[in-house]
């Protein structure tokens, strides 16, 4: 594992300080015989420790395969990393591929991980899927380094068929929260096309109060309606007040993200609505709260729309998965003033993370998923 090379060099004010941002390769394509890793997801537990897991593509970068759980461990602040360790799925084979006439029965997606820790134990839970149709979850009591069999959780998903009978699950991607009330908050989506289709989808979030071991479905938040597209991808924080933001992937005209908000994080959602801060190039995002004496909220995705030879933006039209950026807000997501680029080329999905002050983004880039590092002082620095 390469060392991590100095990237950005600037100084704020008169200060002397250096404000850096540092990047490194995780999990690059090729390594340990896998031909793409996609889906990033960053846990920093309790201790500092990251964990950065991901989907092991194994023969291609198809949401269909042979696809694996892996993940690896860094205990110095992402400097040097442990070797990848597959995660996920170690019960009975689920194999099957709707998408496949022939051959698909012998593989199987393990898709969607998400991890959420407990603050007072540091106990870890997984969350993922195999197939897009099945939910388990393993738990971590030793800072990741060993996990529990897999219990099956699909069952969890079934109210949300009164709103659709749905044939796809997915959780997160990504990373979930833990509240200060100690509710464990995780984002799903669901789709009710074809057996194997992704859409059309809806999202929500499913939960849990006794630190991870059972979980329960939330209601519906981001509904599948005309004016606001399928949202599927979704994120979720804790703003400075004690209400959860959630925002959503959409197709939607306006090329921006949706919000919106809950007290507790499973009920009593408000009206999704678009954010025109949040440009929306129909690829999922990151969202995170960072505590202490300056609370802030970041924002990472690619920063593009569709646009036409003029520059003109085009209602509905996909942007590029490039210009992976962060951004900063500091009144809970009402406005976003700050924007820094991480990525200047291809670059899609990310997943944040802090400690003790801190900030890390792993993301996918064009040639495999790399971790950023960088601070507020740098994010607040000119350009």
């Amino acid at each position: 594992m390469k060392r991590f090379i100095l990237f950005v060099l600037v100084l704020l004010g008169s200060s002397l300080a250096a404000q850096t941002l540092e990047q490194a390769d995780v999990f690059p394509f090729g390594m340990d015989d896998v031909k793409a890793y996609r889906i990033p997801g960053l846990l920093v537990t309790p201790k500092g420790t990251l964990l950065a897991y991901c989907e092991a593509r194994r023969d291609g970068k198809s949401d269909w395969g042979e696809i694996e759980v892996r993940m690896r461990r860094s205990v110095d602040g992402g400097a040097t990393w442990s070797a990848a360790a597959q995660l996920a799925h170690h019960g009975p084979r689920i194999e099957g591929n709707p998408h496949k006439k022939s051959g698909g029965e012998k593989e199987q997606t393990v898709n969607n991980p998400v991890m959420v820790a407990d603050r007072a134990t540091g106990v870890i839970t997984l969350l993922y899927c195999v197939n897009y149709a099945r939910a388990f979850r393993c738990r971590s009591t030793d800072d990741g380094l060993t996990w529990s069999a897999p219990t099956e959780i699909t069952h969890i998903f079934e109210p949300f068929r009164k709103y659709q009978d749905w044939k796809v699950i997915a959780t997160g991607p990504g990373h979930g929260i833990q509240l200060k009330s100690g509710r464990m908050v995780v984002p799903v989506w669901l789709a009710y096309g074809k057996v194997g289709d992704h859409g059309p989808a809806f999202a929500g979030t499913i939960v849990s109060d006794d630190l991870g071991l059972t979980w329960k479905a939330g209601e519906v938040a981001m509904p599948n309606q005309p004016e606001i597209g399928g949202p599927n991808e979704s994120v979720a924080a804790e703003l400075s007040d004690g209400r959860v933001m959630l925002v959503s992937r959409t197709s939607a005209q306006p090329n921006r993200k949706l919000v919106a908000m809950s007290a507790d994080g499973a009920t009593g959602w408000t009206k999704p609505l678009f954010h025109a801060d949040l440009w929306e190039p129909v690829c999922m995002a990151s969202l995170l709260a960072v505590t202490g004496k300056s609370p802030a909220l970041l924002f990472s995705a690619p920063r593009t729309v569709g646009v036409d030879k003029s520059g003109k933006e085009i209602p509905g039209k996909r942007g590029k998965r490039e210009n992976l950026s962060v951004m900063l807000s500091l009144d809970d997501g009402r406005t976003w003033p700050v924007s820094r680029m991480i990525e200047a080329g291809p670059s899609a999905y990310s997943d944040l993370g802090e400690h003790q002050g801190r900030l890390y983004c792993l993301y996918e880039g064009s040639s495999g998923i790399r971790l950023a590092r960088f601070d507020l002082a740098w994010l607040r620095s000119s350009k």
